[in-house]
């Protein structure tokens, strides 16, 4: 069954190219970050469906993604977690996931936890 979607797609990559236009993302607005990030997990789960993953982005949201083993309660077998910064930097491209690993921003745990072949996002 496809992610269900609450943000509309025109609103949702409006959203994420503001946020990409943005030179200095601290002064992003909530309201625009957090429709960013909410669109483009929704997003992920659209290109990558499934429930073996979750994806976090707190305290925007999160996701469940990736074939693989079917989770249902308590904590997946996989989870990646970071900052709306980083996870939009990821989106876009102005960040590649190799560099957000190294430095630290990314805190990903268990299999299926590596999206450095599903990001950046086609938006």
């Amino acid at each position: 069954m496809p992610a269900r979607r609450r943000i509309p797609v025109a609103a949702g990559r409006a959203a994420v190219a503001q946020w990409a236009a943005l030179t200095d993302a601290g002064n992003a607005e909530p309201g625009m970050v957090a429709m960013a990030v909410r669109f483009s997990l929704e997003e992920l789960a659209a290109v990558a469906p499934g429930r073996s993953l979750e994806v976090r982005v707190p305290p925007w949201g999160a996701v469940q993604a990736v074939e693989g083993s079917v989770h249902r309660r308590g904590t997946p077998p996989a989870v990646v977690e970071m900052s709306a910064e980083t996870w939009l930097g990821l989106v876009t491209g102005r960040v590649r996931w190799d560099d957000a690993v190294a430095a630290g921003d990314v805190d990903a745990s268990g299999e299926r936890s590596d999206l450095s072949a599903l990001l950046p996002l086609s938006l």
